[in-house]
């Protein structure tokens, strides 16, 4: 997968989580990234800088990651969402959602952000 100059938003409010989900992300190609701890914060981002994918924990500060995403979406149009979280059960009414269970799996998540852009094409 080649997704050099990319932009990701990672959506998460434990710092430890975001970096390493930044590392990982970094690894596989991504150049740049914004980070947000809240669905207010993604949106202005994501406004700021339309994002090539977006990482989204479940539980985030002052709401959700489903919202966040939802907010995204309705703002800047379509964009691949990997679902970062310990928290796959609030994901059951989201339909084929893409996730990566945390801990989080190196592989795991390259193949979702993989699975998200080959879905996107």
């Amino acid at each position: 997968m080649t997704v050099s100059g990319r932009h990701a938003l990672i959506i998460e409010d434990e710092i430890l989580i975001a970096l390493e989900v930044e590392n990982l992300l970094a690894e596989i190609g991504f150049e740049t990234f914004d980070w947000a701890d809240s669905p207010t914060r993604a949106l202005t981002c994501a406004q700021g800088r339309k994002p090539d994918l977006i990482t989204a924990d479940i539980r985030i500060i002052g709401g959700t990651g489903i919202e966040a995403v939802r907010a995204i979406h309705a703002a800047v149009g379509p964009v691949p969402v990997v679902y970062v979280t310990g928290n796959i059960d609030m994901l059951r009414d989201q339909g084929s959602s893409t996730v990566v269970e945390k801990p989080i799996a190196p592989a795991a998540l390259a193949a979702a952000c993989e699975h998200v852009f080959r879905s996107a094409a």
